[in-house]
């Protein structure tokens, strides 16, 4: 892979026009197609196989014209009078009239006939209501209690409901621009009424780039430290902006030929997009600044002194060594990106639709970043020339790690070292304390209640629950089966399935709303005493469903329950019974992969359960603050969003397997060229530290920058998922791991010679290039271009061809102390 790595890398250099050009034209055709194909994205997140799903499916079947209870366009306008008068008042009236006659103007809107001030559509239906059920000989109790549960009016008659519709098929359907003329309207009306909405057609929320922009404006910040150089610390933003705009515009394109693509997906995608594709450029340009910093020939170069270096090597040399940079840490970007596309990838596997599509986008971006690092980064250090580390920034000096002076980085292994059980045991007290937390975890789907108080959808929830209490936000409809049950018998068997869920604990109202034409079929509506967020409403519907056996046994029909509530329940559930065996998944490929590379037992076992520890680490806080509050940090504590937990599982795995492979890599390279265990281990994290650590402030960064859009999944997310970063970076990554490493010595290298002899050669640390280190091309004949045959070797056999291309390379044995960082005494306590 290095070598194939390397003539890539090469060629875009060389050839830097003409891959420049084809990425200008990729741009310009995804942004023209997505423009032409983009539709709304989907609200919807419904899962194949659930019971409620099924039985929607039922009821649509059996009750003709029934719509999806997620698809539907609908909405609800809840309107409350001001302070101290009520909607009776005549002033109040004239009010509400104004504005819903204005609604009914609305062209986008349909059934506007149907809209009529909630005091007369409340009068209408108790009207109706107590002529029907006195005429059945239902209670006068029971009647009131069944009108107060329908009524569009409040008990105190302060606050009032209105349904309307959009002419569209499907949520995804509704334009943008309808909404904002909607909401336009309303807020014209706002002066003396309170006017909220809600609802399936409200559901989609214009997120925006805030959160882009400022992880941007943090990662240059970061970036110009690195490098001290302005147009060094441009590149990786650039190449990170291009795989991310590209990525998008493939998504909003995607929504013509599926309903999958729900509002988070875009902003996930260009939040880990942006992330990795800055972090892989960032990769590939500090190994260029390593390899021109050796070709050269001189140690602790300031950003002008190696521009001015770079001036004396000639374009096809500098071409060679973009190939070895794009070879060896381009190996590494690859190997990385792969792990992200293979957790992510596995989600599908779930069989969830609107997660496969939101994993499968975030994949598929992060791909598009890959490919930007190794083949437009190239072209456009080609480009830029002599001039990439011009633009030199005051006061910083932007060491390199082969300075013999000792870095912070050089610093803090050494302290490591010294104490390897104490900072392992406090790494792994500190995130097992963290994690005790996550045994809480309360999972829901978002919902107008999990919207950030202000927005409509939260006003609407919020004052329907304080009016009409809080079950008139999680409504339930039972379907009362009697297609089995003799004809004469099924009133009876649905009096008693309104009974038996009347029962139930929790339940505050149930009654009958529909018999189809058949009259084999009855729709309940269920109000229960809970909301949708709290988590009591499960309690209420699971006891609903375990009465069905004893209703079956008593009159042969059955029922199931369904609705947006049920719906999201059933979600999370699903959700939550899938998150251990994936966690499982993840660790054991993590392992597999972690094997190929470092050709080790104990590496990839120390990284698989250190990432085990950061995950559980990160669900501990993020539970403690978001959903309990802790510290009063966060001011609306509600439920985690339920596949955040299986996200956060497959992007974090993919981050944490980035910084394994960025410093192991380095510690394997110093005991392939025969430094000892210990040695091997602070030399290549030495050689690592500073630009991990730049990657991972860079990725915290991008993801908390999110936290200030006004989601609650997004500000989650970007929470977690930063929290999660550092965890295995700073805790994980250069603690837990180089403690461990010089715990265990030679010991961590070992494989059964069976085992290495079968497994796949995988060449990330770039051995097969080490023949070309010291070549000096001149004129059009290019060594590298007869690498092919020269690499061929070096290629078979796994770890032991690797070792031979190395100890070829610098003439060492295994045990050789080939120390050089200063610090440390010669031989065995050196980290050079």
């Amino acid at each position: 892979m290095a070598s194939f790595l390397y003539r890539i890398g090469r060629s875009a250099y060389l050839h830097r026009w003409r891959f420049i050009a084809a990425w200008l034209l990729i741009i310009v055709g995804m942004g023209t197609t997505a423009a032409m194909l983009s539709q709304q994205t989907s609200s919807s997140f419904e899962i194949p196989g659930l019971e409620s799903i099924e039985t929607q499916e039922e009821i649509q079947d059996r009750f003709p014209g029934s719509p999806s209870q997620l698809d539907v366009p609908t909405g609800t306008l809840v309107i409350q009078a001001p302070e101290g008068s009520t909607l009776t008042d005549p002033a109040v009236t004239e009010d509400v009239d104004a504005f819903l006659a204005d609604v009914k103007e609305l062209d986008f809107l349909t059934g506007t006939e149907e809209i009529v001030n909630p005091v007369l559509a409340a009068e209408g239906m108790t009207q109706q209501l107590t002529e029907a059920k006195s005429a059945q000989g239902t209670p006068p109790e029971q009647i009131a209690a069944d009108i107060a549960a329908l009524s569009p009016l409040s008990a105190d008659e302060t606050t009032g409901t209105v349904q309307v519709q959009f002419d569209a098929e499907t949520t995804m359907s509704v334009e943008a621009e309808d909404l904002d003329a909607f909401a336009d309207l309303v807020a014209a009306h706002e002066d003396g009424l309170t006017i909220a909405y809600s609802g399936n057609a409200f559901q989609a929320s214009e997120i925006g780039l805030t959160g882009e922009i400022i992880g941007i404006a943090v990662a240059a910040v970061i970036l110009t430290i690195t490098f001290g150089s302005m147009v060094a610390a441009g590149l990786p933003l650039l190449v990170g902006v291009v795989g991310v705009g590209i990525g998008i515009a493939g998504i909003f394109a995607s929504t013509s030929f599926t309903d999958t693509i729900s509002n988070f997906t875009p902003t996930l995608a260009s939040m880990i997009g942006l992330a990795v594709g800055i972090d892989y450029a960032l990769f590939i340009v500090s190994r260029f600044r390593t390899e021109l910093v050796q070709h050269i020939g001189g140690n602790d170069l300031e950003p002008r002194e190696l521009a001015q270096q770079l001036k004396t090597i000639p374009f096809r040399e500098r071409a060679h060594l973009a190939g070895l940079a794009v070879g060896k840490a381009g190996s590494a970007v690859v190997f990385a990106g792969l792990t992200v596309l293979i957790a992510l990838a596995a989600l599908s596997i779930i069989n969830i639709p609107f997660l496969t599509a939101m994993a499968l986008s975030a994949a598929a971006t992060v791909a598009v970043a890959v490919l930007v690092a190794i083949t437009l980064l190239p072209a456009v250090l080609g480009a830029v020339g002599t001039k990439v580390f011009a633009a030199r920034v005051p006061v910083v000096k932007a060491p390199d790690p082969e300075d013999e002076k000792p870095t912070m980085g050089l610093t803090w292994v050494r302290r490591v070292r010294k104490r390897p059980v104490l900072h392992a045991v406090v790494g792994v007290l500190l995130l097992g304390l963290l994690a005790i937390p996550a045994v809480q975890l309360r999972l829901a789907m978002p919902s107008d209640g999990t919207m950030a108080p202000g927005t409509p959808n939260r006003t609407a929830y919020d004052l329907t629950s304080d009016a009409f209490g809080p079950g008139r936000n999680a409504p339930m409809i039972a379907f009362v089966d009697t297609l089995e049950v003799p004809e004469a018998d099924r009133p009876a068997a649905w009096a008693t399935a309104v009974g038996d869920i009347q029962a139930v604990e929790g339940v505050q109202n149930a009654q009958i709303i529909e018999t189809n034409e058949a009259g084999d079929g009855a729709q309940v509506l269920i109000t229960p005493e809970f909301g949708a967020t709290d988590e009591r409403a499960a309690t209420v519907l699971e006891d609903i469903r375990s009465s069905v056996g004893e209703f079956e046994q008593q009159t042969g029909g059955t029922y199931s329950v369904t609705g947006v509530t049920p719906i999201y329940e059933d979600i999370s559930e699903r959700l939550s019974e899938v998150l251990l065996p994936y966690i499982g998944i993840v660790l054991a490929l993590a392992f597999i992969l972690l094997m190929l590379v470092f050709r080790s037992i104990w590496v990839p076992l120390i990284a698989a359960l250190g990432f085990g520890l950061s995950v559980a680490a990160t669900f501990g806080l993020t539970v403690a603050l978001w959903q309990e509050g802790w510290g009063g940090l966060v001011s609306d504590p509600q439920p985690i969003i339920s596949f955040l937990p299986i996200i956060l599982i497959g992007i974090v795995f993919g981050l944490a397997m980035d910084y394994q492979v960025f410093l192991v890599t380095r510690m394997r390279e110093g005991w392939v060229h025969g430094k000892t265990a210990h040695n091997a281990v602070a030399n290549g994290f030495k050689h690592g530290a500073r630009v991990v650590t730049s990657a991972a402030l860079i990725m915290t960064s991008v993801f908390a920058a999110f936290m200030t859009i006004d989601e609650q999944f997004i500000k989650v997310m970007g929470f977690a998922l930063a929290v999660a970063v550092l965890f295995d970076a700073f805790v994980v990554r250069m603690t837990l791991i180089p403690a461990v490493m010089f715990l265990l010595g030679e010991r961590a290298w070992k494989i059964p010679r069976w085992l290495d002899r079968i497994l796949p050669a995988v060449d990330v640390e770039g051995s097969a290039l080490e023949s070309m280190e010291n070549d000096k091309p001149s004129g059009s004949a290019h060594p590298a271009d007869h690498a092919d045959e020269a690499l061929e070797p070096a290629l078979v056999g796994g770890r032991h061809s690797a070792d031979l291309v190395a100890s070829q390379s610098d003439g060492a044995g295994r045990h050789e102390r080939n120390d050089h960082s200063g610090g440390g005494a010669a031989g065995t306590h050196s980290d050079g």
